[in-house]
């Protein structure tokens, strides 16, 4: 139990990770859209408020799975 343990942690970590990852490269694109074409800042910032939910998630589920597979083994 203890190696499966220390591998869930790792998965998750790595999904936590992977996560930031994913918000940070949506926002710096939203931004750098936005400083190049200010004029459509609004629908930039609504694409990005539809995006940064849709990465997260993926860590989310990533998590999910690792503490499920933790309860079956």
């Amino acid at each position: 139990m203890g190696i499966v343990a220390i591998a869930v942690a790792i998965v998750a970590s790595f999904a936590a990770i992977a996560g930031a990852f994913g918000v940070a490269i949506v926002v710096k694109s939203t931004l750098q859209g936005i400083t190049r074409q200010p004029e459509i800042r609004g629908p930039l910032q609504t694409i990005m408020f539809i995006g940064v939910p849709l990465v997260e998630a993926l860590p989310i589920f990533a998590i999910v799975i690792a503490f499920l597979l933790l309860g079956n083994i």
